[in-house]
């Protein structure tokens, strides 16, 4: 399954520009609401320098990043969770992904309009928000009255059903995400059914402008941020989106004068990876150094089973090299010398940057 974060906000607000630059395509971004209608999914690699330190010393055929979707989906407004605007399509696409990146206009632009006739991010964030909300109330209620005519049955697990949907509108009503709810473990089987929005890890962007004077609405998107213990990555959607066309060193020039060491959109891209609660582990040889994708706290088999399900199903033992024990050996050869290689079992957790050589016979 591949792993996709979306990208939401109110129309107009810099979501298809900020795809652009996020992904290097050219996809429409124009100055009308609704521009995008279908949503636009393109495949972004994870920035990460450890990859290049392996292949400098491993000298590999091919270098594979770890990666992730990221989908443009139609903007929402106000009545969205009743079918307003495109709302039924925005919900339906968002469901279909992991977490999502909300996007949030900060700045004053009297040639790009605003949906709703001025720019207020505080009212834009409360907007979607509510939105969702009501999107996944309407949801629980219609699931929780169809579980209500089943209770005389007195079976128990239609009754635990009926006290989560009960517990989880309680919280919709007072206008409380599911994702801020405190859930039993075992619980979540029934909570990944329901595929409620607000149940999916998120986070804020703020789209700025290169001309400071035009981020006029900045500070109280950040003040509400620290009121409510909210993290805002701020980004020029814009401008990053103009340096897909330059050259490496002019794109750092570029970087430079804006006060940036890297891309702000790498950040972006790690930060949905990390909200995913994903990392990365290697495996190293002359044909490829390839980065994988897993879960904290999976197993060796679980991560072997990433690479194919031969590995997990049967799996042996794991030859598990430490990212800086590699690299400041030199290799695994110098590494193996050094007794820095490990043989771990099937109740081995893998550690992000682990160099991993599995063992496995079917």
């Amino acid at each position: 399954m591949s792993i996709k974060c979306g990208i939401v906000g109110l129309p107009n607000v810099g979501k298809s520009t900020l795809f652009n630059a996020l992904t290097s395509q050219k996809i429409d971004a124009e100055n009308f609401p609704f521009c995008t209608i279908e949503p636009n999914i393109a495949r972004v690699n994870i920035p990460d320098e450890r990859l290049n330190k392996l292949s400098n010393l491993v000298s590999p055929e091919k270098v594979i990043p770890s990666f992730m979707e990221f989908v443009d989906i139609a903007g929402l407004v106000k009545g969205a969770h009743s079918g307003e605007g495109l709302g039924n399509k925005f919900l339906s696409h968002i469901r279909e992904t992991q977490c999502f990146a909300h996007v949030i206009r900060c700045f004053e632009d009297e040639n790009v309009i605003h949906v709703e006739g001025r720019v207020s991010p505080i009212d834009d964030l409360e907007t979607i928000e509510t939105e969702l909300i009501l999107a996944d109330l309407e949801v629980v209620s219609k699931r929780r009255e169809s579980v209500q005519k089943k209770l005389r049955s007195g079976d128990k697990t239609t009754q635990k059903e009926f006290d989560i949907l009960e517990k989880i509108q309680i919280n919709l009503d007072n206008n409380k995400p599911v994702r801020d709810i405190d859930f039993e473990d075992n619980d979540k089987v029934f909570l990944k059914q329901l595929q409620l929005v607000t149940s999916k890890p998120f986070f804020f962007i703020a789209n700025i402008h290169e001309d400071e004077e035009k981020n006029m609405h900045l500070a109280e998107l950040e003040e509400y941020a620290k009121q409510h213990n909210l993290e805002i990555l701020k980004v020029f959607a814009k401008a990053e989106g103009e340096l897909i066309d330059l050259e490496q060193e002019e794109r750092k020039e570029y970087l430079e004068m804006m006060g940036l060491k890297e891309p702000a959109l790498n950040t972006i891209i790690r930060k949905g990876y990390e909200m995913l609660d994903l990392f990365s582990y290697f495996t190293a040889g002359p044909k490829e150094v390839r980065a994988w994708s897993i879960k904290r706290n999976s197993t060796a088999p679980q991560a072997a089973g990433k690479i194919h399900t031969d590995f997990e199903r049967g799996f042996i033992k794991a030859e598990v090299i430490g990212f800086d024990d590699y690299i400041e050996c030199g290799g695994e050869l110098k590494a193996k010398e050094q007794g820095k290689l490990r043989l771990e079992g099937k109740e081995y957790i893998v550690k992000d940057g682990d160099v991993i050589h599995f063992k496995f016979n079917v």
